[in-house]
């Protein structure tokens, strides 16, 4: 069974196929051991994020740990899982729309196999901080990760940076966005580096007691919930930020992928199509 459905991982994974470049065996004898499939390969690394399990145990007679290991290190190489991420979104904004003009950023802190630290407030604590900026449907835009003994008020100019590069995959980005921050940006770094930025961001000032619905924060926050059911980001044990920047990649993926199958229920259903409300035929299944 699959760490994922189908209706998920199958398209993902297709289309993930199809950005890896085509390989050629120049081995002067041909008698090594034969490759192992992409897709193979691909499959068990899922079952690494959404399992959160070592490579070992994802790894059987058919393809080691090691085969694991390297083929992940290629694919970081070569930029593909980022690749896939702006081209899914850039498949939602021509399908259903990137509401880009309200954004929402927050910070998510997640363990390490060690625990959190020595007490809740020590800044020395252990584990993986999630810099997340979404927009208003919860679709994870940038996400940065850094120490947990950062910030958030640190990571939000690098953020921004990477929401400006979006432009080549979501088409032109709004002149003035109004992102939705914490009282946790309530800094003047963070106000001067919005003014330079032409930016009028709603923060939350420090020390008012504001509801978490007040400005659309709770939509990060369901976005920083729905990556943490993944396990390897819920328990990271890598150690090198590529590797990590990988898997959070792909979770976004399966996430944009997700929020992008139950969106076309209700908004780009064709004539004919069967509602989520009501059963499909059987002959509706096998005309698939």
């Amino acid at each position: 069974m699959p760490a994922v459905p189908s209706c998920l991982l199958k398209p993902v994974r297709d289309q993930f196929l199809t950005l890896l470049p085509e390989r050629e065996d120049r081995h002067p004898l041909g008698c090594h051991n034969p490759r192992i499939a992409d897709e193979v390969v691909f499959d068990r690394l899922v079952q690494v994020l959404v399992f959160g399990c070592g490579y070992e145990r994802a790894a059987d007679e058919h393809c080691s740990a090691t085969a694991l290991r390297r083929r992940r290190d290629e694919w970081i190489k070569l930029g593909v899982m980022e690749d896939l991420r702006l081209l899914v979104l850039s498949a939602y904004d021509r399908m259903i729309g990137l509401d880009l003009d309200h954004l929402v950023a927050d910070g998510c802190t997640t363990q390490a196999p060690g625990g959190a630290g020595r007490s809740p407030v020590d800044r020395g604590k252990q584990g993986l901080k999630r810099s997340q900026l979404t927009q208003a449907q919860d679709i994870p835009l940038v996400t940065e990760p850094a120490s947990a003994n950062t910030r958030d008020h640190t990571l939000l100019p690098a953020a921004l940076d990477a929401y400006s590069r979006l432009g080549d995959a979501s088409g032109p980005l709004p002149q003035h966005p109004r992102p939705g921050l914490d009282a946790g940006y309530d800094y003047r770094p963070v106000r001067d580096d919005l003014a330079a930025r032409g930016i009028a961001a709603r923060i939350t000032p420090r020390g008012e007691k504001v509801s978490i619905q007040a400005g659309g924060r709770w939509v990060v926050e369901r976005t920083n919930s729905w990556l943490n059911n993944f396990g390897k980001l819920r328990r990271c044990t890598e150690r090198r930020k590529t590797a990590v920047e990988f898997y959070i990649a792909l979770a976004c993926i399966f996430v944009t992928v997700r929020h992008l199958i139950r969106r076309a229920w209700t908004h780009a259903l064709p004539l004919g199509h069967p509602t989520p409300h009501t059963p499909p035929p059987m002959t509706y299944w096998r005309t698939l």
